[in-house]
């Protein structure tokens, strides 16, 4: 298999199921479904932001941001990790492609192939740091808008100052959860591309797999299900 084997039929279609399918998802989740988890996620930070604005002490609320931070920080020093492994494999490219001559699955296997789905993975991962480091930098935004909202006995004297601090404040925890949950997604399809190694065909089922998993989580696991208690009464 060489180089230009990425124009094969096999190959390109593989690799548009997975970019289709990547794109698809995630315009589905984010912009037409009302009944995934994700959505229930917003409702339930709207309800959060409700019960800040009448609490007296607020630490468990910048607890609650400080762990949302500690967790995106996490995510985006672990895809700089895996973005150096990926350029540090480049250098051992050779060794790869005669390692994966000897499988079944791969048949001609040279440098050149392996080098650039090496790349194709780093990118991946370098738009999943992107979208973990841009959601970082909001979840920080938020929590200075948590600081602005006026405490209970002002928010009673000027309502509408008081919800419009909490509303800039939703607006803003919303966008980086979306921009988290980007990155994550990113990830998971990370993990699909790696079928790729495993040729064209094995992409393809990786890609359905990872499709599967998200979209199982999303709209029929356990945790959309609890979500679901006592939002008929709300």
């Amino acid at each position: 298999m060489a180089l230009d084997s990425f124009l094969d039929l096999p190959n390109v279609f593989a690799l548009s199921l997975f970019v289709l399918g990547w794109l698809g998802y995630s315009f589905i989740v984010g912009r037409m479904s009302e009944g995934s988890l994700s959505r229930r996620m917003d409702r339930q930070r709207a309800l959060w932001m409700d019960t800040l604005l009448k609490r007296e002490l607020r630490m468990i609320d910048t607890s609650i941001m400080m762990g949302l931070q500690q967790g995106t920080g996490f995510f985006a020093s672990t895809c700089i990790f895996v973005i150096g492994g990926c350029f540090a494999l480049i250098g051992s490219a050779e060794q790869i492609a005669a390692v994966a001559a000897d499988l079944p699955l791969f048949g001609v296997f040279d440098r050149a192939l392996v080098e650039a789905k090496l790349l194709g993975l780093a990118l991946i991962f370098a738009h999943a740091f992107f979208k973990f480091g841009w959601s970082y930098r909001l979840f920080n935004y938020c929590t200075i808008l948590i600081g602005a909202i006026p405490m209970r006995t002002d928010a009673e004297r000027e309502p509408a100052a008081a919800e419009a601090a909490v509303q800039r404040a939703l607006t803003m925890n919303r966008i980086a959860a979306r921009h988290f949950n980007g990155g994550f997604r990113a990830i998971f399809f990370g993990i699909a591309y790696l079928g790729w190694f495993l040729g064209p065909w094995v992409l393809m089922m990786t890609t359905l797999a990872v499709l599967y998993v998200l979209a199982h989580r999303q709209f029929w696991s356990d945790a959309h299900d609890a979500l679901s208690f006592g939002e008929n009464d709300r």
